[in-house]
């Protein structure tokens, strides 16, 4: 019930947000002005944005070194890493798949309705830095303290799989120094805790500040776009809710409910790793451990983004489409297979979606430009692309679980979930003693 009334908060805070951003709108008609408001009003907002990227460099490196050091060698390491890889290289594929279908099939693009931006046009955007090289050479970090200081994570994660491996293989000599990055997780997780109270008004802050700039008119200038879009993300959600039905059962639904409020708070920040810390809660309760969990899931985040990979085929084919330029299936099959290339490791850049799209379309000669038609909705569509990103992670996570034996049975996580409870109740009954 406490993890239902909390899900009702965000929701209510999202209503209202929107009623006072839609009444700053109406009342300052110039844009500068508006844009001002929403600026302090969105403060709230960025702080909280702020605290949750201060503690995912310490929270994946603590609960990641003590989960792969508790699985007890590099085999069950490399094991683990492979199938979960194996899993979010299919969901990519799927996820680029359904946006190329849906965008054929629906062709948002077609009779817009909507004057072009002038060919010539740039949409700023630096898609330099997303090529394959220096994808790879970015995974390995120059400096562990420079990757905890950019919040790198997929760099926090190699040097975690390192240090955690080794700290395995010490055996006796390495539990002093184990137990003392346990406790640092603990440590995390109990300031996570904290900062996720401030998450309603948060989530009221960022649509308030989103609408009071936009409105709402700009929604209908590009409903049939949107339309489509959310129909094809509500798809991909039943595609993987699917998949997760086929390795958890019936038991995926209790995995949904739990993740509801990681759910929503990504939704209405558009942002993925606002909601982190949630799921990672969520998994817990439903009963994966946490050994698997503090591993499948950084890994996720640099390779395991659902929304976005569907969104990047679906937007590049709807700006090909408003320019009414004809890609032939081999073409479109090759954007696909660039795309998956390219979009790995966007997890943490603004915009990423957005840098992707560019350096693809410039590959198949398509006006750059026709990024500036989605520009105005952009944070509205990701809002979509980071709350399926939080569910793909978080059945990706189970799944894995299930195939290493490490998900405990209903009866277990029941238990577990009691005593999590029971434990932030006596956390709530003597906050001095924390």
């Amino acid at each position: 019930m406490k993890r239902s009334s909390a899900a009702v908060w965000i929701l209510v805070a999202m209503v209202i947000g929107i009623g006072v951003g839609y009444m700053i709108f109406t009342n300052f008609p110039d844009k500068k002005s508006a844009a001002e408001v929403a600026g302090y009003i969105s403060l709230m907002s960025d702080i909280f944005l702020r605290l949750i990227k201060m503690l995912i460099g310490p929270l994946v490196f603590s609960t990641l070194v003590v989960g792969i050091a508790h699985m007890g060698d590099a085999a069950s390491v490399g094991r683990v890493f492979a199938k979960a890889l194996a899993w979010f290289v299919t969901a990519s594929l799927i996820s680029l798949l359904l946006g190329l279908l849906m965008s054929n099939l629906l062709r948002p693009g077609d009779n817009l309705g909507l004057p072009l931006p002038d060919i010539g046009a740039s949409a700023n955007l630096a898609t330099a830095k997303f090529t394959l090289k220096d994808f790879v050479s970015h995974m390995v970090p120059r400096s562990f303290a420079e990757s905890m200081a950019n919040n790198e994570i997929l760099q926090i994660v190699v040097f975690s799989m390192f240090f955690g491996v080794a700290l395995a293989a010490l055996g006796e000599k390495g539990k002093i120094l184990l137990d003392a990055i346990d406790q640092l997780s603990h440590v995390m997780l109990k300031i996570t805790g904290y900062v996720m109270k401030l998450a309603p008004l948060a989530v009221f802050a960022a649509m308030a500040a989103t609408v009071a700039v936009n409105g709402l008119t700009i929604l209908l200038k590009f409903a049939v776009f949107m339309a489509d879009f959310y129909f094809s993300l509500f798809l991909l959600w039943g595609l993987l809710t699917l998949a997760g039905f086929i390795f958890l059962g019936r038991r995926v639904f209790k995995l949904l409910s739990l993740i509801k409020e990681a759910f929503m708070l990504s939704f209405a920040t558009a942002s993925s790793e606002a909601a982190y810390p949630k799921i990672l809660d969520a998994l817990d309760r439903f009963g994966v451990k946490r050994k698997i969990s503090s591993f499948v899931m950084p890994m996720g985040y640099s390779f395991n983004l659902d929304g976005s990979m569907m969104y990047c085929t679906f937007a590049s084919l709807f700006i090909a489409q408003a320019y009414n330029i004809h890609l032939s299936l081999g073409t479109q099959i090759t954007m696909l297979l660039i795309l998956m290339l390219t979009s790995k490791g966007m997890a943490g850049v603004p915009r990423a979606s957005l840098v992707v799209i560019a350096a693809t379309l410039n590959q198949f000669n398509i006006p750059e430009a026709g990024l500036l038609l989605i520009l105005g909705v952009d944070t509205f569509l990701d809002m979509g692309r980071s709350a399926t990103n939080a569910v793909g992670n978080s059945i990706a996570s189970a799944v894995v679980a299930k195939w290493e034996g490490e998900l405990m049975s209903e009866s277990e996580a029941a238990a577990n979930e009691a005593r999590i409870e029971s434990e932030q109740e006596a956390t709530l009954a003597h906050p001095a003693q924390v």
